[in-house]
């Protein structure tokens, strides 16, 4: 009974509160209700010095040049700043001639709330996707009456809104590990930054030592004696021959003995075929030919065969064939290399000398070899004209050194290049960078290829069309309406990337393509446009611009969910 009384007086308590607030006119929503609070006098809003009677209120008359006493009809649609004066301007220059209310309100109990442009009130169309209760045609132009559906309509946006949410919750779960992916790898270039200048380190000192090993093999060379042309330069053409002709038949041996092995094998096989055809073929068969055969393989297998190769010729065979080095019988070397220096004797006293002589003696030892250099009592070559071995091979060795020295500098500044690069708010587009996605729009295939380029493709075959090749991060704003999937950009700042210098297009610019990003719970390509001849766009939604700003930039947070 208690419970019962409490009850009936917190019903009253609310109708009595219910009753001490004014009711707002038609058309005015919760924000403005304040401008119509007095029952004695309305002052326009954007025009304190008009006022009107609160009669004048939605009377289908544009008294206000601001329209504001007109929140529920249509009567001040018209207005703009281009708008005529009127007489209730009280002639003041400074009279605002633009709407000052956001449009005609409409409560839609059950779903979400809504201004509809003044221009549509009673209008006679029932426009349910802002104003689902139908209070904007309450006067029932035409006869057209609009029921409430606010209770279907919002159910069925509470379920679509609840499956965005969860879409979107999913999203932004993705671009969390989109992110801890593009850590990874962002850690893999540091890594490799690190042992790239360990490794430059490391061959930086190997390239001044064989620096220094060429130095010495050219100072030995510096240093050989001028040979006579004589015995000694026909010994060495000798030499030359006889070990370019030992190499030429231990090639042939090797050839011809390749093809002596082929043959026994082929030949052994033949055999066993016709000994199998022998032990098969039906004797009591007619006919002369297969006969005739039968009996010549017959004779044939009866008479001796010579042997073939055997075991000891096979091995003898492999000895001769080694290369010299490994026989051991001749160093070749020792004779291509046969010219000694003379000043060699001299060298060796260094290694007698203490340390601090060493250096003073090796300086005027290099003096006496550029003396007697100059003078033409020692060569600055061989006497052939040509390099030693040993001189070729130091050369060859440094030149190696060094250009392995410099692939190590250009991937280090690759990699360093790569970590200034803008990748997104968190790097997100490190982890993308490559991945390539594509729609079908009739025609044509669409790719977009991450940070990298945009391409046509005509379903037709032919060579594909760029569109554009990445260029940068940017942002842009867009003001468009969200369709009930969510698959669309909406309204506020949005993440763009720029691909330009694509294909020349005929008569035109080289083709660009901007791609504005939205956030979604796939990679996907959502719409394609070309806004001006060969200039496209492209609207994508991805889960790496999910909470974050348009900006691209660290720091920009922004919920988009």
């Amino acid at each position: 009974m208690k419970s019962l009384s409490y009850g009936l007086a917190l019903t009253r308590l609310v109708q009595i509160v219910l009753a001490a607030e004014p009711s707002r006119p038609r058309g005015v929503g919760p924000d403005h209700a304040k401008f119509y609070k007095s029952t004695d006098l309305f002052t326009c809003i954007s025009n304190p010095s008009i006022t009107l009677s609160p009669s004048q209120i939605n009377d289908d008359y544009c008294d206000c040049p601001d329209g504001s006493d007109e929140p529920g009809t249509s009567a001040c649609s018209y207005l703009s700043d281009l708008s005529p004066s009127y007489a209730s301007d009280l002639a003041s220059d400074n009279a605002s001639r633009s709407i000052a209310l956001p449009g005609f309100y409409c409560k839609n109990k059950g779903h979400q709330p809504s201004y509809v442009p003044f221009l549509s009130v009673n209008d006679g169309v029932c426009d349910y996707d802002l104003c689902c209760d139908g209070s904007d045609e309450w006067a029932h132009v035409g006869g057209i009456k609009c029921e409430d559906r606010c209770k279907e309509i919002g159910k069925e946006w509470r379920k679509n809104d609840e499956l965005r949410k969860k879409s979107l919750g999913a999203a932004s779960k993705k671009r969390k590990e989109l992110v801890a992916e593009a850590g990874r790898l962002r850690k893999q270039v540091e890594d490799r930054i690190q042992s790239l200048e360990a490794e430059i380190q490391g061959s930086a000192l190997k390239v001044k030592s064989l620096e220094t090993a060429l130095a010495d093999a050219e100072r030995q060379e510096r240093g050989k004696v001028v040979r006579s042309s004589g015995k000694a330069s026909k010994l060495g053409s000798l030499i030359q021959t006889a070990k370019d002709r030992i190499e030429e038949l231990r090639e042939s041996l090797v050839e011809i003995r390749e093809q002596r092995d082929t043959g026994k094998s082929r030949l052994a096989e033949l055999e066993g075929i016709l000994s199998t055809f022998q032990a098969e073929y039906n004797p009591n068969f007619n006919d002369e030919g297969v006969k005739r055969a039968v009996r010549s393989w017959e004779e044939y297998a009866a008479r001796d065969r010579p042997a073939i190769g055997n075991d000891a010729q096979d091995r003898d065979l492999d000895e001769i064939a080694k290369p010299d080095s490994e026989t051991g019988i001749i160093n070749w070397s020792d004779w291509e290399e046969g010219e000694e220096s003379d000043v060699d004797v001299l060298y060796k006293i260094e290694e007698y000398l203490p340390v601090a002589v060493r250096g003073w003696v090796d300086q005027r030892l290099r003096d006496l070899r550029i003396l007697l250099v100059e003078n033409g009592v020692i060569a600055a070559t061989t006497s052939s004209g040509e390099e030693s071995k040993t001189l070729t091979d130091a050369r060859d060795a440094l030149k190696a050194a060094q250009d392995s020295e410099s692939n190590l500098r250009n991937e280090l500044t690759g990699h360093k290049d790569d970590l200034a690069k803008d990748y997104g708010s968190n790097d997100v587009f490190r982890a993308l960078k490559g991945r390539c996605i594509s729609k079908d729009s009739g025609e044509y295939n669409y790719e977009l290829c991450w940070l990298e380029k945009t391409t046509q493709k005509s379903k037709k075959g032919g060579s594909h069309t760029g569109m554009g090749n990445f260029v940068r991060i940017d942002s842009v704003t867009v003001d468009d309406d969200l369709p009930p999937d969510g698959k669309g950009l909406g309204s506020g700042v949005r993440v763009a990337l720029r691909y330009e210098n694509g294909q020349h297009c005929w008569n035109g610019p080289n083709r660009s393509t901007l791609v504005v990003l939205a956030c979604a719970e796939q990679d996907e390509v959502w719409k394609i446009t070309e806004e001006e001849k060969c200039v496209y766009r492209m609207e994508v939604g991805t889960p790496a611009v999910c909470d974050i700003s348009g900006k691209g930039k660290e720091g920009g947070a922004k919920d988009e969910l």
